[in-house]
């Protein structure tokens, strides 16, 4: 059972119109009310790919985020449905795709996790989580046409160290890498 506080809301905002702001290839901006937020344009979504390989290292990419001005280390992952000719894509199929393409490894199958949500004060855009089973190295990886990712094979119980080094080096770190680090945070 869960507590809830309750506190004044802004419920009041979800029954004012939307109205688009300015839309672009991959993004919209829109307002609602007093709300300003970003959500994807044409109904793409995205896919973020969990892979740890037979040895528990946990398959991570690294490249240069414009927003950030730096590179930053992330779960693998890619959009869905984000070509007028794969507007119907099914996530499971693009997460396969681009954990092959950024990585280098094939999975054997993906296990739907859930749709989450990454930054919901701002962003309407959601995310399906897919876990990658039994993982072939089968390509080197590095991305598609002008993307420079580097893929990094790191021990699950070396994850934190990582993370404490990479942010030394000045790297971003996803919200999405605090599920490897859950464990030790509660503990």
């Amino acid at each position: 059972m869960t507590s809830q506080i309750h506190a004044p809301s802004d419920h009041h905002d979800a029954e004012r119109p939307v109205e688009t702001m300015w839309e672009g290839r991959f993004i919209t901006t829109k307002r609602q009310g007093r709300w300003e937020y970003v959500s994807r344009a044409r109904g793409i979504r995205a896919a973020v790919i969990l892979a740890v390989d037979a040895e528990d290292n946990v398959i991570l990419v690294d490249q240069f985020r414009v927003p950030l001005g730096k590179r930053c280390i992330e779960l693998p992952a890619g959009l869905v449905g984000d070509h007028d000719d794969n507007a119907d894509e099914d996530a499971a199929i693009a997460a396969a795709r681009e954990l092959e393409e950024e990585t280098g490894y094939h999975a054997a199958a993906m296990e739907k996790v859930g749709e989450f949500f990454s930054s919901p004060g701002m962003v309407s855009e959601s995310f399906t989580l897919f876990r990658a089973q039994s993982l072939t190295k089968v390509g080197a990886g590095g991305g598609v046409d002008s993307e420079d990712i580097i893929v990094h094979r790191v021990p699950l119980a070396g994850i934190e160290q990582a993370v404490e080094d990479w942010r030394a080096e000045g790297y971003a770190i996803d919200v999405k890498i605090l599920m490897l680090l859950g464990p030790k945070l509660l503990g």
